[in-house]
């Protein structure tokens, strides 16, 4: 039974495999399920067995990719200066980096970002409210806000030739955070 299980999931793994290799060269409508179990050694019955089509194989991949609600950490507001917790992100973005430089990317799936902000957003506004509910209609829109720019960034970051240094990229989203992206523009205007 395990060895079966694992035939059967290397199998699926090959398919997401070869689907992903023809997904970093061409957008998903020019990919057809012919192309993907050639890649794969598979014929297109076996291709079947897992998944419906190009969209369903990308449409699993991505759920591998975000996690639950339930597999992050707990975040708490300790004090006035709490930030985002840069570093869960960072680390959530270096460790998928092959897939979410991407997926994120001009060429990826617009989809992805907005499936990023539903997981991420109640635990975000648990930590604010105790709720997983907006409160207030402010407080959606700044949570809105903040995570398109921490997705942002962190999209340019594993997608950059040179990208900044952890640290330094930590100590620059948190002066965005306490400052604000304006003064510190206006900082570097005045170098």
């Amino acid at each position: 039974m395990k060895q079966r299980e694992s035939i059967t999931q290397h199998t699926r793994q090959n398919i997401i495999d070869a689907f992903w290799s023809l997904y970093c060269e061409k957008t998903i409508d020019k990919i057809t399920v012919k192309e993907i179990t050639q890649k794969a050694g598979y014929n297109r019955s076996t291709f079947y067995e897992y998944f419906h089509d190009a969209y369903d194989v990308l449409d699993k991949l991505e759920e591998t990719l975000i996690p639950n609600l339930s597999e992050l950490p707990p975040i708490t507001v300790l004090s006035k200066d709490f930030g985002l917790p840069t570093d869960l992100f960072m680390d959530l973005f270096e460790h998928n980096k092959k897939y979410y430089a991407v997926l994120l990317s001009e060429n990826g799936d617009p989809a992805f970002t907005s499936r990023l902000k539903k997981v991420i957003k109640p635990l975000l506004m648990s930590a604010f409210t105790g709720s997983t509910k907006p409160i207030n209609h402010s407080l959606d829109y700044t949570l809105e806000y903040t995570l398109s720019a921490m997705i942002g960034i962190l999209s340019y970051w594993i997608s950059s030739p040179k990208p900044l240094p952890n640290d330094e990229l930590y100590a620059l989203v948190h002066k965005l955070m306490q400052e604000g992206s304006l003064k510190i523009l206006q900082e570097n205007h005045a170098v």
